[in-house]
């Protein structure tokens, strides 16, 4: 295991400062509970309703037509940015 660890410091230490970002968030993805739960859940493999095709239907023919609004606009409206929630912690 240290030997492990150690080789996982020298690959961090050799990546570009642009990246560190990304290892970070990677690294405190796999931490997360919610995160691995979420990448260990199975696939739903429930085959979609008539009701389901329909909604996904009428989905992409309005983005066909309009322009969507990114979601960082959404945030910035609400007055949050995405740091706020990736340092989101929930109320003890």
């Amino acid at each position: 295991m240290a030997a492990d660890k150690q080789h996982a410091h020298e690959l961090i230490e050799q990546l570009p400062p642009s990246q560190l970002p990304a290892a970070i968030g990677m690294l405190k993805s796999l931490l997360d509970p919610v995160s691995r739960a979420i990448a260990n859940a199975p696939m739903d493999d429930e085959p979609l309703t008539a009701a389901d095709e329909k909604a996904l239907a009428e989905a992409r023919d309005w983005s066909k037509h309009n322009k969507s609004t990114p979601h960082e606009e959404f945030l910035a409206e609400l007055g949050i940015t995405p740091e706020d929630i990736d340092n989101y912690r929930e109320p003890k």
